[in-house]
């Protein structure tokens, strides 16, 4: 017991004491390993999938938005989980804080669950709505089948990797979402190939690796070596837990949503063109996962360590964080935006394979994309700012921004003018726009920032 109290303390003064371009990577580092190996095991399944033909390759595009939704299903009460839990941990508030984990938990649980029984009972309805076409229908059953028995245990698993990054234990959530990634690179061609499943073996081997890094997800937190407890005594969806929960986390939330809906509108569009263009920017999609999941993993480790020492009111950390997060995000994007544009087409020929129209609208995609991957990347820290101080608005806001506010208006009127070219260049516009949304809330949240210094110096 005394051993894991001096742990805890140690995750505390860590979090208040060390210099902040050591704590950062820190947290960082093993969240975007995690990433990369999930990005990895989510392109391995197209990979060897593209085997199997276009149609093939175009049901894994379809069925990504399936993710989607199972995602919406957790990172709501994963993202304000997050948020709420390292401000309490920085206000010493630790009972609490596993009041709130435990109480995501089994919320997300839940709405796994909900899904994965509807998913079965209107199937059918549901590829078609997520933008299967005819010839890519049965596909997409195929693969939707299995991933939707592993829903509960997907939903559990973004609550409980957000809730050990926010009390420092961010290498525990890399290897319960790595070694899970890893697992799936291995059944995939045993399970397509070997025995002969074909698109339904690339879905089977996903829910595996998914109920596995459940298990390893929820082992320290059963076996009491985590900071927080999970136990069904501690569910208390209380009206102030929930309240927090959701006002930060709804942000998360409607990001998966329209992330959702442009999906299925994209997949539509997509593949009234062809199943071609359908499963380039699939592809496009699938690949651009690896400079996002870099951004994305550097944002969850800066957001914890703004949200600590914002409960802590350790405004100079605050500060600083967000700085350093900002030229780190920066710079290293603009290293991946030039590795994208040099390498864009002979990524997209391993998938495509004879396909020159695949090939042609996957490498343009990706190219577009890159331009606008500096800008992305800021905005993805600003927003994580956002997150980190509780400020529920400005988090909604950004999140639902990039696929939402900013990619819908736009997405008809450049597939109309601009037909194929326009659908693959959609999502690099609309990271563009998401700029000129993403400047004045961070000027609010610095203006926020002064004024709790402010009152911190008069006390």
């Amino acid at each position: 017991m005394a051993d894991k109290q001096t742990a805890q303390l140690q995750r505390k003064q860590m979090m208040l004491t060390e210099p902040i371009h050591q704590i950062i990577p820190k947290m960082a580092i093993p969240t975007i390993v995690a990433f990369l190996i999930n990005s990895i095991y989510s392109l391995a399944d197209t990979y060897f999938v593209s085997s199997l033909g276009t149609n093939a390759t175009a049901a894994v595009s379809v069925n990504a938005s399936l993710d989607q939704l199972i995602m919406m299903a957790g990172s709501m009460l994963a993202m304000g989980a997050n948020s709420y839990i390292a401000r309490l941990l920085g206000q010493n508030k630790d009972k609490k804080a596993s009041q709130v984990l435990s109480t995501a938990f089994f919320l997300a649980a839940g709405l796994g669950t909900l899904l994965m029984v509807f998913g079965n009972l209107f199937m059918v309805p549901m590829v078609r709505l997520l933008g299967a076409t005819p010839t890519c229908e049965q596909y997409s059953i195929d693969y939707a089948t299995y991933v939707l028995f592993a829903a509960p245990f997907m939903a559990s698993n973004f609550v409980m990797n957000q809730c050990l990054r926010s009390e420092g234990s961010a290498t525990l959530s890399m290897v319960g979402m790595g070694f899970g990634g890893i697992l799936n690179c291995i059944l995939d061609p045993i399970f397509i190939f070997g025995l002969d499943m074909g698109v339904a073996g690339a879905s089977l081997a996903t829910a595996i690796s998914k109920v596995v890094s459940f298990a390893i997800l929820i082992f320290p937190y059963i076996t009491r070596r985590s900071m927080l407890h999970l136990s069904i005594r501690n569910f208390k969806p209380e009206r102030t837990t929930m309240y927090e929960i959701i006002s930060v986390g709804s942000s998360s939330m409607f990001r998966s949503g329209l992330a959702v809906v442009a999906a299925i509108m994209l997949n539509k569009l997509a593949g009234n063109i062809s199943d071609s263009v359908l499963a380039g920017i699939g592809v496009c999609t699938k690949v651009m996962m690896f400079p996002f999941s870099i951004i994305l993993g550097f944002g969850n480790g800066f957001q914890p360590v703004a949200g600590f020492n914002w409960g802590a009111k350790r405004y100079d950390r605050v500060r600083e964080s967000y700085r350093f997060s900002s030229k780190v995000a920066f710079i290293g994007s603009l290293v991946m935006a030039a590795l994208v544009l040099v390498f864009a087409e002979p990524i997209i020929v391993l998938f495509a394979g004879t396909d020159p129209e695949m090939t042609k609208i996957g490498a343009f995609a990706m190219r577009t994309q890159a331009i606008a991957l500096p800008i992305h990347a800021w905005v993805a820290i600003v927003n994580m700012m956002c997150a980190g101080l509780g400020n529920a608005k400005g988090a909604l806001a950004l999140s639902t921004a990039r696929q939402g506010s900013c990619f819908i208006p736009i997405l008809y009127p450049m597939a109309w003018i601009f037909g194929a070219w326009g659908v693959a260049s959609v999502q690099a516009v609309a990271d563009v726009l998401t700029l000129v949304l993403a400047l004045p809330i961070m000027l609010r949240t610095m203006k926020q920032l002064d004024q709790a210094e402010k009152a911190l110096a008069q006390q």
